[in-house]
C-alpha cells in the first residue's frame, strides 16, 4: 500500500491542552477525519484512515507529548511503509500571524520541538508542512507560555473556518500536488 498518505497533526496530550495554539496541528487532523473514529496503534499514535478522492490517509495524533512525536511517527510509517515523501506534518506557526497558513517542503524546525524531534527520527527535513499561524505574543510574554494558552475569544470565533481551510489545503495538496495547494491556500 504504497500510495497511502500519512498525516501527522502536532500537539499535546490531555484536557488541559486540547484547545491550545500548540495543539492547532491535531484539531486540523480532527476536522480532516469528518468525525472518524480514531483508535489506538502499537506505534503509541491515535489514528484513523479515510480516503479522498481516491487518496488512502492515514491521520495521526500522537499519545505522548510533542516533543516525542518523531519516534512514534516513524514507527507508524514503517509499519504502513510510508516514504518520507508521502508525509504531512500540520502544526502551529508562531512566526505567521493568525487565521494564515502556509504549504512547504522542508526546511528548518525554527525551535519547534515536534518538528526537531520528527527531523532528528527521520533523519531528514524533507516531509511537508502545514504550517497554521497563531501569531506571536503580544508584549513579554514568553512564546513557550503562549503557545500553551488556549485561543483568544476572537481567535476562536474564526478558528472552525480556519481548522477546515487547513483540513482542505492537506486534501489539495494530495490530491493537486504542492504547486496548486500553494496557489490556492498558502494566504
Amino acid at each position: 500500500m504504497a500510495d497511502r498518505w500519512l498525516v501527522i497533526g502536532l500537539g499535546n496530550p490531555g484536557p488541559e491542552y486540547e484547545n491550545t495554539r500548540h495543539n492547532i496541528g491535531q484539531l486540523v487532523v480532527d476536522e480532516l477525519s469528518q468525525g472518524e473514529k480514531f483508535s489506538t496503534h502499537k506505534s503509541r499514535m491515535q489514528i484513523c484512515e479515510i480516503k479522498h478522492q481516491g487518496q488512502a490517509l492515514v491521520l495521526a495524533k500522537s499519545r505522548g507529548y510533542m516533543n516525542e512525536t518523531g519516534g512514534p511517527a516513524k514507527a507508524l510509517s514503517d509499519f504502513y511503509k510510508i516514504e518520507v515523501s508521502k508525509i504531512i506534518v500540520v502544526h502551529d506557526e508562531l512566526d505567521l500571524p493568525f487565521n494564515s497558513l502556509r504549504i512547504k517542503l522542508g526546511g528548518g524546525d525554527n525551535g519547534h520541538n515536534g518538528l526537531k524531534s520528527l527531523t532528528s527520527s527521520y533523519s531528514t527535513s524533507d516531509y511537508y508542512r502545514i504550517r497554521m499561524g497563531i501569531g506571536r505574543p503580544i508584549g513579554e510574554q514568553d512564546p513557550a507560555d503562549f503557545v500553551l494558552k488556549p485561543f483568544s475569544k476572537e481567535e476562536r470565533k474564526e478558528l472552525q473556518e480556519f481548522n477546515s481551510r487547513g483540513a482542505q489545503a492537506i486534501q489539495s495538496l494530495v490530491v493537486n500536488g504542492m504547486d496548486k495547494a500553494q496557489t490556492a491556500f498558502n494566504s
